[in-house]
């Protein structure tokens, strides 16, 4: 059996990010069979037991999600050329207060916050941003299944056939799609259930039977609802809230 990389298997067992396990590491934050590990790069074997300190086990309890209504026009990630990223619509102002059991906004909430997951500058809808290298993993990892979905409407006419094809059938970059659940929400809009997220996925799925996507929107990230958060607010994830 061959020995992996501590901070890497942490990651791989949802304890952490890469990131967050080299800084508990180097804090001696992180034990493995009951003895605490301080040396960066250290590999072990996967049947070994690792534990994390009651300091660590607090500061995750400190991280912030959050869930914003991404407006179009703003991008998901790091700044582009002529227009912001997601992030920069965070403040108290523009803070969904609905939920009283939320915690004050600081901005150190805003320290390490990324977007778990991209969607694109011209959809709208559910996007969110972490602190938490747990939940990220989660949203985004290689062998992430959760499902997303999106209401998107649509130009042009789509036969029995081809909604069979956009549910299971069609190929991206070489690559066979993983089956989707397709249907039509009304008369010009789908409904996209999708347990992947390549870039452009819908609208390239669409253009392949000959659909032009005019509006797009993601509502739901697993158990997590967009709901009635207006466009260009945010609010966080609360405690009992699971994806």
């Amino acid at each position: 059996m061959e020995t992996i990389r501590l901070s890497k298997l942490m990651s791989e067992q949802g304890l952490c990010s890469r990131r967050e396990a080299d800084n508990y590491i180097k804090r001696g934050w992180v034990f493995v069979d009951d003895q605490r590990i301080t040396e960066l790069g250290t590999k072990i074997y996967p049947t070994q037991k690792i534990t994390l300190d009651k300091a660590a086990q607090a500061q995750q309890i400190e991280l912030v999600t959050m869930l914003i209504n991404k407006p179009i026009g703003y991008v998901s990630g790091q700044p582009e050329k002529d227009y912001k990223p997601a992030i920069s619509l965070i403040s108290k102002g523009s803070y969904f207060d609905e939920d009283k059991s939320s915690p004050r906004f600081s901005p150190a909430h805003l320290k390490g916050l990324a977007p778990a997951g991209r969607l694109d500058i011209d959809s709208q809808g559910l996007l969110i941003l972490t602190q938490d290298g747990r939940i990220a993993k989660q949203l985004i990892g290689v062998n992430s299944g959760i499902e997303k979905e999106y209401l998107v409407r649509v130009e042009g006419a789509l036969s029995k056939k081809d909604l069979a094809l956009l549910n299971h059938g069609l190929s991206l970059d070489g690559v066979t799609l993983k089956r989707a659940e397709v249907s039509w929400q009304n008369q010009d809009q789908l409904c996209f259930i999708l347990h992947e997220g390549k870039k452009r996925q819908i609208r390239r799925m669409c253009e392949l039977v000959r659909l032009r996507v005019t509006g797009l929107k993601r509502v739901r990230i697993g158990q997590i609802k967009l709901g009635d958060l207006p466009v260009g607010q945010w609010r966080y994830l609360q405690k009992h809230e699971k994806f």
